[in-house]
């Protein structure tokens, strides 16, 4: 006989745990802290021989573990597997989070076309009907017979009929649809959040079956439930990018098979989301030629560098206090180079709107971003334009001093691959550059912010 199941309230900041709700935790006297969560209570007899019995466990060494010669699943997109370290891993839990419309739906519905045909996939949705899932895959082109579809949003149902069927991947859309019945809170909250994942997770751990969850955001943009959901998957995907913009950037914050420095570009399309290669290509393709304010850097994105337009925009202010405008950069570290430039650099916006802006809808925080933003200003205060085959960047200290950094060589030769032929570096990274690469590009090598707006008139 199954062992029967009562809500009890347990204080997420002591532990305490009572039979009812209560608006003060009595142990810590905290308020609000008191969450709904699931026990198990068994019976007389069964209770008194699993407290005098303890469960036997078997531990292994290392050396005699065998890994599994087929660990990962390939998805069919390159730039998912990029992010997800190669592929999907058997038993993993995998959470896909990003704004409504960003195309989280779309991007699972379509790799089930190349999952499906090897492996047989069940695709879990508490949002959409059975024909409207239709239309979608229709539109989508997703044609494979081994893709099974189950509209339920009952958590302890969908884990029987896995452990029934035993599919090789299951995708859930979403996790905040899903309702586990013994508790009495709606679906969504954080409660219901919390154990419909944990079922999840002992389901695909159990089973060695990868699941993949879908997640919302609220309006701080974080994940829409418990911050105890990221610690218990094993990788945490966001999808970045404006709604009323075709590029999707793809990003692991979480990844424990995995780097978390990745990242996967897609372009949205009537047909869906087609994987963009050479993503450096795309961000500068549409830059105008001779505008003053722009400049062109390269940033590492896990191993792959990529050239990203800086704009930048100095005009009179029109009232008391001018006007600080970061969009895709950190607002503070744009406030601190623009002291910097003042006090160092002799470059005044005392009276001045500044305005920052990354092109693409990227959002960008590597230091190496400062010289490039820092000659962008420049560049729109003085009027001056800059040359359309130069390249700049590099680390801004507040001495204004430019530091060296990582990854100087690949940064280089992207840019010369992509037609640039003047490259703007500091000058502690200039002394490890090779003469081969001197050959191919010209390269320059600064020390303060002065010199190197000087290097780029010349």
């Amino acid at each position: 006989m199954a062992a029967k199941t009562k809500s009890v309230y347990i204080c997420s900041n002591c532990g305490y745990e009572t039979p009812k709700w209560l608006g003060k935790c009595p142990e810590c006297n905290e308020w609000a802290t008191l969450e709904e969560a699931v026990k198990e209570i068994q019976s007389g007899a069964k209770a008194k021989q699993s407290s005098l019995t303890a469960k036997s466990v078997t531990s292994f060494s290392l050396k005699d573990i065998q890994p599994d010669n087929e660990l990962r699943y390939k998805t069919g997109m390159k730039e998912l597997d990029r992010v997800l370290g190669g592929g999907i891993v058997k038993g993993s839990l995998v959470l896909l989070s990003g704004d409504p419309g960003i195309g989280k739906s779309t991007l699972l519905l379509q790799i089930c076309s190349e999952l499906g045909k090897k492996l047989r996939i069940l695709y879990v949705s508490g949002e959409e009907s059975y024909s409207q899932i239709k239309l979608r895959a229709d539109r989508l082109k997703v044609i494979t017979e081994n893709l099974y579809i189950l509209c339920e949003t009952d958590v302890q149902a969908i884990c029987e009929h896995i452990r029934s069927t035993e599919p090789d991947i299951v995708i859930v859309d979403s996790i905040q649809t899903m309702n586990f019945t013994e508790l009495n809170s709606s679906p969504g909250c954080v409660t219901q959040v919390r154990e419909s994942s944990n079922m999840f997770m002992r389901t695909a751990k159990s089973l060695s079956i990868p699941v993949i969850m879908v997640g919302h955001v609220n309006k701080d943009g974080n994940i829409a439930g418990p911050k105890v959901l990221e610690h218990i998957v094993d990788a945490v995907l966001y999808f970045e990018g404006e709604r009323n913009l075709s590029f999707r950037i793809l990003r692991a914050v979480k990844n424990r098979f995995g780097s978390t420095n990745e990242i996967g570009v897609f372009e949205m399309m009537e047909r869906g989301l087609c994987e963009v290669e050479n993503p450096s290509e795309m961000l500068i393709s549409g830059r105008p030629k001779n505008t003053p304010g722009s400049c062109v850097a390269c940033v590492m994105e896990g191993t792959r560098p990529l050239l990203a337009e800086i704009q930048g925009l100095v005009t009179s202010t029109g009232f008391g206090n001018p006007r600080r405008i970061s969009n895709g950069f950190d607002y503070n570290r744009f406030a601190m180079l623009i002291a910097v430039l003042e006090k160092r650099g002799g470059y005044f916006f005392s009276n001045m709107d500044a305005y920052i802006n990354i092109v693409g809808g990227l959002k960008l925080d590597e230091p190496a971003l400062d010289l490039t933003i820092a000659m962008a200003l420049v560049s729109s205060l003085k009027d001056y334009a800059l040359r359309d085959d130069v390249l700049a960047f590099g680390e801004i200290g507040l001495a204004g001093e430019i530091r060296g950094v990582s990854h100087c060589e690949q940064r280089i030769k992207e840019a010369a691959r992509l037609g640039f032929n003047k490259c703007i570096i500091p000058e502690s990274n200039y002394k490890n550059i090779s003469a081969t690469i001197k050959k191919e590009i010209e390269v320059i090598g600064v020390k303060t912010i002065r010199k190197a707006f000087e290097a780029i008139i010349l």
